[in-house]
């Protein structure tokens, strides 16, 4: 007979990486809620209350709104199959390793590609942008709005309106921005977006919450040929997800359940406070990593609060440094990809994670690791220049 393994009892671990971030306790609570059938009247209540907070959480009301049952890529790829056919003129402008993911996606559509690429740390201004729709008039322009991997913010506030200049449709990659810094999208016209359950939102892997602007929509009820997928079609999916509640598939009931838990949260916060608290937890962690000598990769003047990418110290090796953290403090934090690989740090704080307490541990254990590997460091100087950050 086969020796079963014992019952889960993991040792804990606070998840300061770029994803996931550890779950708020009241949506690790509601996750033991009893299952109801996913046609149950209950479930279908709890599932109308879920989209109308996503709305509000998005900034829109847009009606084709609802979380994929599935992680964050999921959310790209029905953004991308759903809106492109074979043949489509096409620009993803990439400013990272997610970037990447979108010029992969976007390709395996068949569509007609244009790749435009910053140097990883950077992001498009508006006149390039208007420059490239110029030159390739486009159906779809496919942008990442927090490049996780950099750790910089690509501004969109006003990309929306210019892609409909030129009949371009606008989609949005929000993995690490929902629920942690302003994503607005009616004021910005973004035309399709989506995002993930385990960051901001402050939930377990396993949704991307997605929206569909009435453009995306015509655009979708436009098609010539099937989406791709079976799985991400959005002509049969939304069925389920609209008045009709017609079956699709079997949904994750418990995370739903998660997911109401944590869109109920972020609303009692209040989206303004929420904003406020990842700036104030960023602006102490900030000042705590350069007064251990650690760089930025992003520039301040497009830095993301809540993803803090920074440059590894010479002679401080990447993988044997955050094993250290690990194993010692029970701290997670990213290595870095691509161009970073081996090169930078990547620090998360969000959502339930974007507290005093995560910022002021990660620092005192960041001072000892880099002592550790003889990096000259002032005893105690993150941690205080994060409290002076917090007092000021």
């Amino acid at each position: 007979m086969t020796t079963l393994p014992g019952q889960l009892n993991p040792t804990p671990r606070l998840l300061l990486g770029p994803g996931p971030s550890d779950a708020h306790p009241r949506v690790l609570s509601v996750m033991s809620t009893p299952l109801l059938g996913h046609l149950d009247p209950q479930f279908l209540e709890i599932m109308t209350e879920t989209q109308t907070m996503l709305r509000e959480v998005y900034q829109t009301k847009n009606q084709l709104t609802f979380p994929v049952s599935a992680t964050g890529m999921a959310g790209m790829e029905t953004c991308f199959v759903n809106l492109i056919e074979p043949g489509d003129p096409v620009v993803v402008c990439s400013i990272g390793y997610f970037g990447t993911r979108m010029i992969d996606v976007a390709g395996r559509t068949g569509a007609k590609l244009t790749v435009k690429e910053k140097p990883w740390g950077q992001v498009f201004d508006l006149n390039e942008l208007r420059d490239i729709l110029k030159e390739t008039r486009p159906k779809v322009l496919g942008l990442v709005h927090a490049e996780t991997s950099t750790g910089a913010l690509q501004d969109i506030s006003q990309v929306g309106k210019l892609c409909h200049e030129f009949g371009t449709l606008l989609i949005t990659d929000c993995v690490t921005t929902l629920g942690c810094t302003p994503v607005k999208l009616d004021e910005w016209e973004v035309d399709a977006a989506f995002s993930c359950s385990q960051k901001g939102l402050s939930c377990p892997p396993g949704m991307s919450p997605i929206s569909f602007s009435p453009r995306a929509v015509d655009a979708l009820k436009s098609r010539k040929t099937k989406v791709q997928s079976w799985y991400l079609d959005l002509t049969s999916i939304q069925s389920y997800w609209s008045g009709d509640r017609a079956y699709h598939h079997t949904a994750p009931i418990t995370m739903v359940y998660a997911l109401r838990e944590g869109l109920r949260l972020v609303l009692e916060e209040g989206l303004e406070a929420r904003y406020a608290r990842h700036l104030r937890n960023h602006a102490a962690l900030r000042a705590g990593l350069e007064a251990l000598g650690l760089e930025y990769i992003a520039a301040e003047s497009c830095r993301l609060p809540q993803v803090n990418a920074v440059k590894i110290p010479a002679g401080v090796d990447d993988v044997a440094g955050r094993k250290h953290l690990l194993n010692e403090f029970g701290i997670e934090i990213g290595g870095g990809l691509g161009d970073f690989k081996g090169k930078a740090w990547r620090i998360g704080i969000m959502g339930y994670n974007s507290r005093s307490i995560c910022v002021l541990s990660v620092l005192a254990a960041l001072e000892h690791v880099l002592r550790g590997a003889g990096v000259k460091v002032t005893p105690g100087s993150g941690v205080a220049a994060a409290e002076l950050a917090y007092s000021a």
